[in-house]
């Protein structure tokens, strides 16, 4: 008999102290919930778990983005909504003016209502925002995060909408359907100063070279106008397609608006003949029986006109029948102009909605599968520490008995 070492005692107290420590870690997992509360637990696990979360939250977070531009593009189209009910008042107003029921005081009340709604239109172009962010002014160009990961973006770029973008004012569109050839000239609207090519928030983009040729910023070309591009011009940039549009003198100003081509030597008006083309000039014959003579300047044209030339006077003039019927067709424009802008809007916003519902479920089955790794099962967990806390009860009992071993040595010194 040894009393040194108690051998019965040391192997129940190893005992003791795995069960106690299991039972330790298995309250452990049942008060947390999860099955790794450190990186013991499961290294392996850890990691693939910790993987998993920066995807849920990131799925998470990309959801909210693509929540936001809904609500930035609901912005935006709720604004351009009102837009349409002025453009349809304007038409009623144009369609009211071109006949001669009204008189020439009547006319002028027209068009001081007309001009009053042109004033607006640009008004919600210049103020229309979204977290400080002015949305119709052209200079919006937007990149969304709608997933987790880089590059899973969704760009929209929405068109400057104002009177003079939409063909309210007087300017005359010389060309359109020019092709842009350089990548660095986005869709919007662009004004000309001098000889620099400004973007909607006044930065200079790109320059005017000879010859009607548009060079961007790196000096590549981007469009060549058979039309020199004078000062104050406007170029509208959409799908790869370029318009230019020039501003009218107060001459070329008395030009109702419409659609006008040069046909030997007759100038159609909408198809009808207006007047006729000599020696480089057009003369218009009013409905008053007067005259308006409008050479190539008047129209923002740099080249002498000719037989064959088409261009389009836009504004929205009232004042008397022929100018009220013209303005018809440019506020026809207008409208179907905004209406080709919030197409675009709803269509993102209709895509959205599809990558938010997407989102969702992406994060909602990540989580399922996060959880598997990473949360307790409880009933399982349960039975480990109740097995355990039986195990540390019995070897509690068995250590008190290997304790009193020992005490037999003193039945020998008796």
């Amino acid at each position: 008999m040894r009393i040194n070492h108690n051998i019965a005692a040391l192997n129940t107290l190893s005992s003791l102290n795995n069960a106690s420590s299991a039972q330790s870690k298995s309250m452990e997992k049942l008060s947390s919930g999860l099955r790794i509360n450190r990186a013991g637990d499961d290294a392996a696990g850890l990691a693939i778990s910790e993987k998993m979360r920066g995807q849920i939250r990131g799925l998470d977070m990309a959801s909210k983005n693509s929540q936001d531009a809904i609500s930035l593009i609901q912005t935006a189209e709720g604004a351009l909504n009102e837009t349409h009910s002025i453009l349809q008042r304007m038409r009623e107003l144009a369609v009211q003016s071109s006949s001669d029921t009204n008189t020439v005081e009547d006319r002028k009340n027209l068009q001081e209502e007309t001009n009053q709604l042109v004033q607006e239109i640009d008004r919600i172009s210049t103020t229309t925002e979204f977290n400080t962010q002015k949305l119709l002014n052209g200079g919006f160009k937007g990149t969304f995060q709608i997933g987790a990961n880089e590059s899973q973006t969704l760009n929209l770029s929405i068109g400057k909408l104002d009177s003079a973008a939409l063909g309210l004012t007087g300017t005359s569109t010389l060309e359109s359907g020019v092709a842009v050839t350089a990548n660095t000239l986005k869709d919007g609207t662009y004004t000309v100063s001098g000889t620099n090519l400004l973007d909607a928030d006044g930065n200079t983009v790109g320059t005017i070279a000879a010859a009607g040729v548009v060079k961007d910023a790196a000096g590549n070309t981007a469009i060549d106008f058979t039309n020199d591009v004078a000062d104050k011009a406007v170029i509208q940039i959409s799908g790869g397609k370029a318009e230019l549009k020039q501003q009218l003198t107060a001459n070329g100003a008395k030009l109702a608006a419409g659609n006008y081509e040069i046909a030997g030597t007759n100038v159609l008006k909408d198809g009808q003949i207006a007047g006729t083309f000599a020696a480089g000039n057009i003369t218009i014959n009013n409905p008053d029986g007067t005259t308006t003579n409008v050479a190539a300047a008047d129209i923002g044209q740099t080249a002498a006109l000719a037989s064959g030339n088409k261009f389009t006077i836009n504004g929205s003039d009232i004042s008397t029948r022929a100018s009220a019927s013209g303005s018809i067709t440019s506020i026809d424009k207008a409208i179907n102009q905004v209406s080709a802008e919030r197409s675009k809007l709803g269509a993102v916003q209709n895509r959205l909605e599809h990558t938010i519902t997407n989102l969702n479920t992406s994060s909602e089955n990540l989580t399922a599968a996060e959880s598997r790794i990473r949360d307790v099962d409880m009933a399982k967990e349960m039975m480990e520490q109740t097995k355990n806390s039986i195990l540390a009860q019995a070897a509690q009992a068995m250590l008190a008995q290997a304790n009193q071993q020992p005490q037999g040595v003193l039945q020998l010194l008796r």
